[in-house]
């Protein structure tokens, strides 16, 4: 289980941006994938205790997560302080659908890390990291990324605040920086 620079650059962030929101008691890990992130927010101690969840399990993981059918998350409303997802969103079969159960099952925050496009360009070179990064892991990459902040405009208008906000997040260093870090973004929204 690889730490990339990609991974540590975006725990770095998660980090900063969870900075509003002081020690958090209890948070969703939604599409913990290997787990990473949610072993070290937890390790870090800004955390209490956070539930990873997925619809799958992978074979070599920091820690294993609940599954369930990737459509109604296994929590009663409200279970969580804190739901967060790390490049999840944008896999899933509905983002809005998805985002909808984060906050059913959020008392107040939630995070996000995640890619935002604008044109074909800004498409295609997500759509190619995607199948790169996922395919060895049998993730389908659907491309149903946010386009022109529709999800965040979403999230307000349910009633969040934004507190937090990256973007250009950068994720990369280099040449594959310059191309991407513009995709990138990090928010941070709490019911009002």
């Amino acid at each position: 289980m690889a730490i990339t620079q990609y991974r540590e650059r975006t725990l770095l962030h998660l980090q900063a941006a969870l900075q509003p929101a002081g020690p958090v008691s209890t948070a969703l890990d939604f599409g913990s994938g290997d787990g990473f992130f949610c072993h070290h927010l937890s390790a870090s101690g800004r955390i209490g205790t956070i539930t990873p969840v997925d619809v799958v399990e992978r074979r070599h993981s920091f820690v294993r997560p609940r599954l369930y059918d990737g459509r109604r998350l296994p929590f009663a409303d409200a279970s969580f302080d804190l739901c967060y997802a790390v490049d999840v969103v944008h896999h899933c079969p509905d983002p809005l659908a998805a985002l909808a159960e984060m906050l059913r099952c959020s008392r107040r925050w939630l995070l996000l890390k995640d890619h935002n496009c604008q044109g074909p360009l800004g498409h295609l070179t997500l759509a190619v990291l995607d199948e790169l990064g996922n395919r060895r892991f049998g993730i389908p990459s659907p491309g149903r990324y946010q386009r022109d902040w529709a999800w965040a405009r979403w999230l307000e208008s349910q009633g969040l605040e934004r507190v937090h906000w990256q973007h250009p997040a950068a994720s990369h260093a280099g040449l594959m920086g310059r191309a991407t870090n513009g995709l990138q973004f990090v928010g941070l929204w709490r019911r009002r």
